[in-house]
């Protein structure tokens, strides 16, 4: 179908652009506007996942341009959503009126199709890829889907945000090879830790879409108390870089084992125990190349 595979050309240049990190680029305004000049009917929103990558361009675009065209198409595909949501419910409704169903049965089955907007747009497009065959994709899903359950979020539809963070993952490398696994392993072991809870929230209230989910790095997806401790090693090693270099003794009996110099410099520590010999640090002053010995 061209229709359908000009919108996943437009959609993947889309989410190009967002994972290079130029967002604004005067490119994202021409792909979006060539988006609103096609006819895009809800199975085609469905098959393409076109919605969900035209919110990423929303949310990581500075430029007001760009944000008011996507806001737009989003705005226009969430009708063509409603109507076929209200389509449904009516049809439901006769139904059930013609089967003489007590009032309290429609009004339940109400409650399902009327989801709140905010749950529509974090879920956008309603429909995940359903026709994977593939056992390892499977598994992964599964995974992704045990992790996102939430005691704070326990009406949550998990099943759904994980096929989307997965086709999201796949989409990046297209193979479910060693990259595609640590990808998606990094992604559970993050969302399992006890201490992360926050970064599993943010992806059930919305505030982390799928897509961004699968590009976001070690350091995006760690937890506050880890990204503490990082900082704390780096600032540790950053003095003792100083302190090795700074404080050291100049000497010229250590020669370089890389620039064969002898301009030197020491500093001796206690690293062991008292009864052990102290450990010397040394550093050369050409190449900065360092060594220690006992």
């Amino acid at each position: 179908m061209p229709l359908e595979q000009d919108v996943l050309d437009i959609g993947k240049q889309l989410e190009k652009l967002v994972g290079d990190g130029n967002p604004d680029n005067e490119a994202a305004s021409d792909l979006l506007s060539r988006l609103k000049e096609l006819p895009i009917t809800l199975d085609i929103l469905q098959k393409t996942r076109i919605g969900m990558a035209v919110n990423v361009v929303r949310k990581a675009t500075s430029k007001d341009e760009i944000q008011t065209l996507a806001k737009g198409l989003i705005k226009s595909w969430k009708k063509l959503l409603d109507s076929q949501e209200k389509t449904k419910k009516d049809k439901s409704e006769t139904s059930n009126l013609n089967k003489s169903i007590p009032p309290t049965a429609p009004k339940s089955e109400s409650n399902k199709t009327s989801t709140p907007s905010s749950q529509t747009e974090k879920s956008f497009p309603p429909s995940p890829p359903n026709n994977i065959s593939d056992p390892t994709r499977r598994r992964c899903q599964e995974m992704l889907l045990t992790s996102l359950k939430c005691d704070q979020r326990p009406d949550f539809d998990a099943k759904r945000v994980a096929a989307h963070i997965e086709s999201a993952v796949f989409d990046i490398f297209t193979d479910t090879g060693p990259k595609y696994k640590n990808r998606i392993k990094s992604r559970v072991l993050n969302l399992r830790d006890k201490r992360n809870v926050q970064l599993r929230i943010s992806i059930i209230d919305g505030e982390i879409t799928p897509e961004k989910f699968a590009h976001m790095t070690a350091e995006e997806l760690a937890c506050d108390d880890l990204k503490q401790e990082r900082k704390s090693i780096t600032e540790q090693a950053i003095k003792d870089h100083q302190l090795s270099k700074n404080t050291g003794t100049s000497t010229g009996q250590f020669k370089c084992f890389k620039c064969h110099q002898m301009d030197t410099s020491y500093s001796q520590l206690q690293t062991r125990s008292a009864d052990e010999p102290m450990t010397t640090f040394v550093y050369c002053n050409k190449c900065g190349n360092r060594w220690k010995f006992c």
